[in-house]
């Protein structure tokens, strides 16, 4: 499959995407980013990473983050 120019682009607008998900919900929620990653038994660079949207988040750490919040997983993967 050919590599599209603005692929790079398209990722990172995505995981930003995703992380601003979790930072809604997480401020909905009216929780901190502190309560979530002690929750879901992560770093605290780690979760700040993929609420940023600056790291690639693994299936298993969305899962833990979406649980923590009390949300199914596709909620944040999807508008």
């Amino acid at each position: 499959m050919p590599r599209l120019p603005d692929d790079d682009e398209w990722l990172a607008r995505e995981r930003r995407a995703i992380g601003d998900r979790i930072r809604v919900e997480r401020l909905h929620q009216n929780r901190t980013q502190e309560s979530i990653f002690l929750a879901a038994e992560m770093s605290r660079s780690a979760y700040q990473a993929v609420e940023t949207g600056a790291a690639d988040a693994r299936v298993t750490t969305l899962l833990k983050i979406a649980r923590v919040l009390g949300v199914h997983v596709t909620d944040l993967l999807h508008d």
